[in-house]
């Protein structure tokens, strides 16, 4: 693992280590993976602008999210099941970012809790939320982040119903795994994940389990989730969040000029340029190709953040060169972890920052927060909607 040179090399090591159920749950899009695709070929086709004779010495990656200083326009993104990519996955991640200065977001599906991942790190992270029809349980839930001292919440809110990843449904995937053959004869090929199980703190919802009634075990709290996604959400709940927190509140999951304004109006803070990556409506647009209309209808009014399809510190730099104030990393991550559990995510964090140097130094900039639209060329005909021109 200390070889791996690129996310690409993290993403191959963690797939021989993790069991295929898990390691598929990470990759995969939804229905035929369309929008997954293009999320991060379309960030390919923008070519960067190279500089020279520009002095690049003492470059800066520093900048602010939400107004605090942050050491890398990076923030970890929210991603579900993380520990059984490697035991106690959340909670390395979370040391992971804060030992490399940058935010850490949790899920709502992590399998560490709120207070576990608190309490091994005894410093401020994001609480990503799923809006649920119980109200209830997502005021407790809220209020949980609250007492962990979370620094901001990240109200996802594009998962009203939920989109198929075909695998998901092949690989039986359930928390625990689902004791099918094909299951059980992959896992027993993978001793070192299985060491990494027997330590974790937590092998099932960590949000959920011991704070649901009626649920007394793993299956049906799984059951319980798959029909609590709240398909009745509207602009109107925003104000009814924002009355149980109040901190920092960004929207995850816009991906239309409109809705951007209207989260602008919401009071949110910040919004996430983002189509889940790829896992919810297939054939929607790639983030990259929105995100410059977004950011121009918005200008100032709201910090713009994006994710989706972030490979390389060459995608993060012109996904910022388009206006994104920070990048949201989660797959490029998730595959550290699996393939080394703290040490794969610090291991991912470091080459996406690496990459992103000397790509800022061949583009010629010094400063991370200077870097704008003069850092890419111009997008050709043909591109998808949304584009500049």
């Amino acid at each position: 693992m200390k070889s791996a040179t690129c996310i690409a090399e993290l993403r191959d090591i963690a797939s021989r280590k993790v069991p295929r159920a898990f390691f598929d749950y990470v990759c995969a899009g939804s229905y035929e993976e369309e929008t997954l695709r293009e999320n991060v070929d379309d960030l390919r086709k923008i070519k960067l602008r190279q500089r020279v004779l520009v002095d690049m010495s003492g470059r800066d990656l520093t900048t602010t999210a939400l107004g605090k200083k942050i050491s890398l326009p990076i923030a970890l993104a929210p991603v579900a099941l993380t520990g059984l990519q490697y035991g106690n996955g959340e909670i390395l991640a979370a040391q992971a970012a804060h030992e490399a200065g940058i935010p850490f977001t949790l899920s709502t599906m992590s399998i560490c809790s709120i207070e576990q991942v608190a309490k091994a790190t005894g410093k401020p992270f994001w609480f990503q939320l799923y809006m649920m029809r119980d109200r209830g349980f997502i005021a407790e839930l809220i209020g949980r982040a609250k007492a962990a001292g979370c620094s901001a919440l990240v109200l996802t809110v594009d998962l009203q119903v939920l989109g198929q990843r075909h695998c998901d449904v092949r690989n039986g995937l359930s928390v625990p795994p689902e004791l099918r053959l094909s299951n059980v004869l992959d896992m027993a090929t993978k001793p070192a994940w299985i060491l990494s199980m027997l330590k974790s703190k937590s092998r099932t919802f960590g949000n959920l389990a011991g704070h649901v009634k009626g649920m007394q075990d793993v299956k049906s709290l799984a059951e319980w989730t798959a029909t609590q996604f709240d398909q009745a959400l509207s602009w109107n709940d925003i104000e009814w969040v924002k009355g149980q927190w109040p901190g920092k509140l960004i929207l995850k999951g816009i991906l239309d000029i409109q809705d951007a304004k209207l989260a602008v109006k919401s009071g949110a803070d910040a919004i996430v340029v983002s189509n889940h990556g790829g896992r919810q409506l297939d054939g929607a647009s790639s983030s990259i190709s929105i995100l410059p209309a977004i950011v121009d209808a918005v200008g100032s009014g709201i910090e713009t953040m994006f994710d989706g399809g972030i490979r390389t510190g060459m995608d993060i730099m012109r996904a910022l060169a388009l206006g994104a104030k920070i990048c949201l990393v989660g797959r490029s991550y998730a595959w550290g972890v699996g393939a080394g559990g703290k040490e794969g995510a610090t291991k991912a964090i470091d080459i996406l920052a690496k990459e992103l140097d000397v790509t800022m130094a061949l583009c010629g900039y010094k400063r991370v927060v200077d870097v704008d639209r003069h850092a890419v060329e111009r997008f050709s005909h043909g591109q998808p909607p949304g584009t500049w021109t």
